[in-house]
């Protein structure tokens, strides 16, 4: 007998189940959450590479915002982002969330 027989037991291939439909579900409620945080994650660095766009850009006119505008840019920035997130975006969130799943071990 080795060492390894006796700390690693041998594995019953009919002990083993099928997933059922409550651990699909589970599973697909986690591939979602996993999404839904990486879509967050991009929305979150392009709103602050959108408010650094705009830091310097003066408006001007009758319609150029004033101290308005500076006061709810960040807001305009965090929708600008968050759309582009919902759609395509630039492919942060799908390399976030492939490399979430590689650490908790699934597919």
């Amino acid at each position: 007998m080795s060492a390894l027989s006796s700390i690693a037991s041998p594995v019953d291939a009919t002990s083993l189940q099928a997933p059922t439909a409550a651990s699909t579900a589970a599973l697909a409620k986690q591939h979602g959450k996993i999404k839904e945080t990486a879509q967050a994650f991009e929305a979150s660095f392009l709103s602050i590479m959108i408010g650094q766009m705009f830091e310097g850009v003066e408006t001007s006119g009758p319609f150029g915002g004033g101290d308005g505008e500076k006061m709810f840019r960040s807001f305009f920035s965090d929708a600008i982002a968050k759309q582009v997130a919902r759609g395509p975006g630039i492919g942060l969130a799908s390399s976030v969330s492939r490399e979430m799943l590689k650490l908790q071990g699934l597919q």
